[in-house]
């Protein structure tokens, strides 16, 4: 009986092994010859965040005509599709290559959650405190410091499934962002892009 245990022991061992020493390829971002999925990955939110950079900044509402820079914040990105993933997946990139534009700088003083960083307010939390007198004068920000953001970006994205054939499916993506001046309320720039795909029902 013990013997018999023994065996089994050890071919759950041997099988747990080879299960983990299955090949692993790293995957080339910059070249990805990997096949398309039915989901959104990461080749999509880089196609989309270069597509609407380069709309936004081809549409000159980034531009000031005093030639300064306008301070943007990030407003809600509401992700409506049937997927977990964090919009600032798509934002990220979008806020880089903008800010490597030199036409704009993000706040992280306001926006939505992730946007924000809470360390802008903390900080300020500490003047009037008990614990002010612990940091060295001068050192703490003071009032009036902060630059009101002159546009928000805010935008959605949300899905459309389609029965293409018999075992097929086509999945709609729609990506939509707008860029609203904060002071007029009036509404800057706006796309919507659409990436489609079909393939096998999940």
């Amino acid at each position: 009986m013990k013997n018999k245990i023994l065996y089994s022991a050890i071919l759950l061992f041997v099988a747990v092994m080879l299960a983990g020493c299955q090949e692993v390829k790293r995957i080339d971002t910059a070249n990805d010859d990997g096949k398309q999925v039915l989901a959104l990955d990461y080749r999509d939110f880089d196609q989309v965040a270069s597509e609407m950079v380069q709309s936004m900044l081809a549409s000159g509402a980034l531009k000031k005509e005093d030639g300064s820079r306008y301070v943007v914040a990030i407003s809600e990105i509401i992700n409506a599709t049937t997927q977990r993933f964090n919009t600032d997946r798509l934002m990220a990139k979008i806020e880089e290559d903008l800010m490597n534009s030199g036409q704009v700088v993000i706040t992280s003083a306001v926006g939505n959650k992730i946007a924000r960083d809470d360390m802008v307010h903390d900080i300020r939390d500490v003047r009037k405190s008990e614990y002010e007198d612990e940091f060295k004068e001068g050192t703490l920000a003071e009032e009036k410091q902060l630059i009101a953001p002159g546009l928000s970006i805010s935008g959605m994205i949300f899905q459309k499934e389609l029965a293409y054939d018999k075992d097929k499916t086509q999945v709609e993506y729609y990506f939509q962002l707008k860029i609203t001046e904060l002071a007029s309320g009036l509404r800057f720039w706006q796309k919507e892009l659409i990436i489609g795909k079909r393939g096998k029902n999940y």
